[in-house]
């Protein structure tokens, strides 16, 4: 899944009125709430503070306010891009100083989505994976040809521990971990000890 590494700001006007979108990273609706909060307090001289937020992989928590402009013109609309451009545990709020000229139904939805997608322009985006971890325990004479299994199979070592034995922690993608696990059985002739660690959310480049 796609997320942002940290907060992310853009800026559009629409008939003299300004919208500011502040973008924040969350991990839950607690945090959300906190992020609105703060830029309610932050902005506390605009018309509008107006927000959307997703949590979870597959955007288990959704939750939208149009914090004061007409039913669905601005919520709703925020939280169609951030679903539209598949990016999670985000929260978004979008600042609205008024310029005395009304933009209509229309010209609110447009306006608020706009915002958030300059905001979006900025920000910088990686993919999340979930990955699974495998423990491998092998003797110092086999680490050579582990290394070498590991950089052949694309496998990601996250650290190696040396003790009695050599301990690699490896990543797999989540669900390949039984295929890895019989590839490294056997291409090993079973001389590696493999067992499953955690499940770990990686951001990759």
């Amino acid at each position: 899944m796609k997320i942002i590494l940290q907060q992310a700001q853009g800026e559009i006007t629409e008939k003299k009125s300004r919208f500011i979108a502040t973008l924040c990273p969350v991990q839950s609706q607690e945090e959300a709430e906190q992020f609105i909060a703060a830029c309610k307090k932050k902005y506390w001289d605009a018309r509008h503070n107006c927000s959307a937020y997703v949590i979870g992989e597959n955007n288990e928590i959704m939750h939208s306010s149009d914090d004061g402009e007409p039913s669905g013109t601005a919520g709703r609309p925020m939280l169609s891009v951030l679903t539209g451009q598949d990016v999670h545990n985000v929260a978004a709020v979008v600042t609205r100083y008024f310029g005395g000229v009304l933009l209509g139904t229309g010209g609110l939805v447009r306006a608020y989505q706009g915002a958030v997608s300059e905001a979006l322009l900025h920000a910088e985006i990686r993919q999340q994976l979930l990955m699974q971890e495998l423990m491998l325990t092998a003797e110092y004479t086999d680490v050579g040809k582990i290394q070498y299994l590991l950089s052949q199979a694309g496998f990601r070592t996250a650290d190696t521990e040396y003790g009695a034995k050599v301990l690699f922690h490896v990543l797999v993608p989540a669900g390949e971990e039984d295929a890895a696990i019989k590839l490294l059985t056997e291409k090993t002739n079973g001389k590696v000890e493999i067992t499953k660690g955690k499940l770990r959310n990686e951001t990759c480049e």
